[in-house]
C-alpha cells in the first residue's frame, strides 16, 4: 500500500510522540501510538543480543521475557535475517502480526512485532508500520546515551569487562550508504578483549580498519582502546591514511615501548570512483569477490602499530567495482588454530565466502564466523575474531 497523506499524517504524530517520550518510556510510547492509529492489541520490541542468536523481547525493562531463536524459522527472525517485514496470520480471525526490523542507517538492532487487525483498505498498512520501526530505531540508538536499559535488555548474560569496553567502541554492526553496505561481527561476543573494527564516511570517502590488539582481557582491550582512539584522532585531523598509521603508531610506542603492539589494516575508499588506498600494519587480511571469483588481496607487510619507534608507513593502491565484496577478516578468524594445530585457513575462507554471495553482508559476516566456531567446536575460541563485510554498488552515474 503506498503511502497516502493519511499515513504521513499519523506518522507524523506518532514520530513527536516518540521524540517526546523519555528515554525509558520508548516502549509504552509505541504501544500507546499503536494502539491509537492502528489498534494494535499488543506491541513487543525484541532486541538483538551480542552474538545475534536471539531476540529478547522488553517486557519490564530492564528485564526481558523470553526469547526468539534469530535462526529456526520464527517470523520474527525471519524479519531480522532478511531485513523486511514478515506478516504472520494467527488463529484468530482477522488479526495479524507484522514483524518489522528495527534498523538505522544499515544497522540492525532488532524486531518491532505489532498484534494488528488485518488492515482494510485506507487503513495503515506494512510499509507505513516499517517507518514506524525505523523512527523507533533511532530513538533507541539516541536513548543508549541517556540510559543503561536497552544494553541491559540485549544481554543473555554478563559481558566481561574488557568486552563491555570492546562494545561501547564500536561504531556500531552495519552501515549502508548508496554507494556501498557494510555488515560485521565479533565473537566471542560476551568475551572479546583486543580485536575491533571502526569505519567513518564523508561525502567522499569511506575509511574502514581492522585492529588486532594483542593479548587477552583487560590488557588487550586497553590496547586497542588506545590504538582506535589514536587512529581516530589522526583521522579527524584530516591528514593521509599512512600519517594516521604513523600517529597511532607513536602513540602505542610512546605507552607501551614496544611491549605490545597492534596489527591493523587500514582501507580508505573514493566514493566516486572506486579508487582505494589500502596501510597493511599487520595481521588483518582482506578477501575480495568479484563475480565467482575470490581471492585474497595481497598488501606489502609493514610492521604493526605500535611495535618499533617512528615507523614509517606508505600506502597501496587497489580498486573496486560495482558488484564487488570484500571481507576484512583478523587473524583470530584466518589463523586460528584447532585443537589438532591446523589453522582455519584461507582455503575454509574461500568457500564460505563463495558460499554466501548471495547473503547479505550481515549474514555472510555471521555466516564466516559461524564456520569457524563449527572449526573449533563451540563458542568458545581461542582467540577473538573480527569479520567486516562490504558490498560495493558505485556511485550511480549524475
Amino acid at each position: 500500500m503506498a503511502m497516502g497523506a493519511h499515513a504521513e499524517g499519523w506518522l507524523g504524530a506518532a514520530e513527536r510522540a516518540l521524540r517526546a517520550a523519555p528515554s525509558t518510556g520508548l516502549l509504552p510510547a509505541a504501544h500507546e501510538v499503536l494502539s491509537t492509529y492502528v489498534q494494535a492489541s499488543e506491541v513487543t520490541v525484541l532486541l538483538a543480543d551480542y552474538g545475534l542468536s536471539v531476540l529478547q523481547p522488553i517486557t519490564r525493562l530492564p528485564h526481558t521475557g523470553d526469547h526468539v531463536a534469530v535462526r529456526g524459522g520464527a517470523p520474527a527472525g525471519r524479519a531480522f535475517c532478511a531485513e523486511a517485514p514478515v506478516v504472520e496470520v494467527t488463529a484468530e480471525p482477522g488479526t495479524v502480526i507484522a514483524h518489522l526490523p528495527i534498523t538505522v542507517r544499515g544497522d540492525r538492532l532488532g524486531v518491532l512485532s505489532v498484534r494488528l487487525p488485518e488492515p482494510a483498505e485506507g487503513a495503515p498498512g506494512v510499509l507505513e508500520l516499517a517507518a514506524f520501526a525505523t523512527a523507533l530505531g533511532h530513538e533507541l540508538v539516541v536513548a543508549d546515551r541517556d540510559t543503561d536499559l536497552y544494553l541491559q535488555a540485549r544481554r543473555r548474560r554478563r559481558l566481561t569487562l574488557a568486552a563491555e569496553m570492546q562494545w561501547q567502541l564500536l561504531p556500531g554492526r552495519g552501515l549502508s550508504r548508496k554507494e556501498f553496505t557494510v555488515g560485521a561481527h565479533l565473537e566471542p561476543a560476551y568475551a572479546i578483549g583486543g580485536d575491533n573494527f571502526d569505519w567513518s564516511t564523508t561525502d567522499d570517502t569511506l575509511t574502514v580498519t581492522v585492529t588486532d590488539g594483542q593479548g587477552h582481557g583487560i590488557d588487550a582491550a586497553l590496547l586497542t582502546n588506545l590504538a582506535v582512539s589514536a587512529l581516530r584522532n589522526a583521522r579527524r585531523a584530516g591528514v593521509s591514511l599512512e600519517d594516521q598509521a604513523c600517529l597511532a603508531d607513536q602513540a602505542l610506542y610512546a605507552e607501551y615501548g614496544g611491549r605490545a603492539y597492534a596489527p591493523s589494516l587500514l582501507l580508505r575508499f573514493d566514493l566516486e570512483t572506486g579508487h582505494a588506498e589500502a596501510v597493511d600494519a599487520g595481521s588483518p587480511q582482506l578477501f575480495r569477490l568479484r563475480g565467482d571469483m575470490v581471492e585474497r588481496v595481497v598488501f606489502e607487510a609493514q610492521m604493526p602499530l605500535g611495535m618499533f619507534e617512528e615507523t614509517d608507513y606508505s600506502h597501496q593502491s587497489f580498486s573496486v567495482i560495482a558488484g564487488d565484496r570484500l571481507v576484512l577478516v583478523s587473524s583470530g578468524v584466518h589463523g586460528s588454530p584447532s585443537r589438532d594445530g591446523n589453522a582455519y585457513g584461507e582455503r575454509a575462507l574461500k568457500e564460505t565466502i563463495a558460499a554466501t554471495r548471495m547473503s547479505s553482508t550481515h549474514e555472510a559476516a555471521r555466516a564466516l564466523v559461524d564456520g569457524l566456531v563449527q572449526f573449533h567446536g563451540g563458542y568458545d575460541l581461542p582467540q577473538d575474531a573480527a569479520v567486516v563485510c562490504l558490498d560495493w554498488h558505485g556511485r550511480p552515474a549524475g
